[in-house]
């Protein structure tokens, strides 16, 4: 269970809003993550809080391939992304480092600032501050397994060193 504020944002947030490309001369996490979400909001660093939910339009994760931007987004400590739709590369590079996110329909309905608690094991959003709920699909096992392993590379040691 997830439970968090949301941070809204809307279509086609690309991975240059994400982590802009001016900080891709590094590969450290905890260097990424001081810039998540700079260049969509010069503020969200300073004002969100670890466990905070990131929820946005359709398209997220567009742009780029590169895997930078679901690290800083999981270095941050956002507990989970849910949009309307996600960029299909996007989508695939967060599992791989153990980031969850959720496609949600109803995505438009949760605003800034919104309560919400998720259950990713039954797949339903439930909106606190609305008294609404919103059905996702629930994350597949092999993909929870990528999550609760800490990505790609991590499951597939504990998978080699079993």
């Amino acid at each position: 269970m997830i439970k968090g504020t949301t941070w809204k944002f809307g279509d086609d947030i690309n991975t240059d809003e994400i982590i802009p490309a001016r900080y891709l001369n590094t590969s450290a996490p905890e260097e990424l993550a001081k810039h998540c979400m700079e260049d969509a909001d010069p503020d969200f660093m300073k004002n969100m809080k670890s466990g905070d939910i990131i929820a946005a339009g359709k398209n997220f994760g567009c742009g780029s391939s590169r895997e930078h931007a679901p690290i800083a987004i999981k270095t941050a400590n956002i507990s989970c992304v849910i949009a309307k739709t996600f960029a299909r590369i996007f989508y695939r590079n967060c599992f791989n480092m153990g980031l969850v996110i959720l496609e949600c329909k109803d995505a438009d309905k949760i605003d800034n600032k919104d309560e919400l608690e998720v259950d990713t094991e039954n797949g339903i959003i439930k909106n606190l501050t609305k008294g609404e709920e919103y059905p996702v699909s629930p994350i597949p096992a092999f993909m929870q397994e990528l999550i609760d392993d800490g990505g790609l590379m991590k499951h597939v040691s504990k998978k080699i060193n079993a």
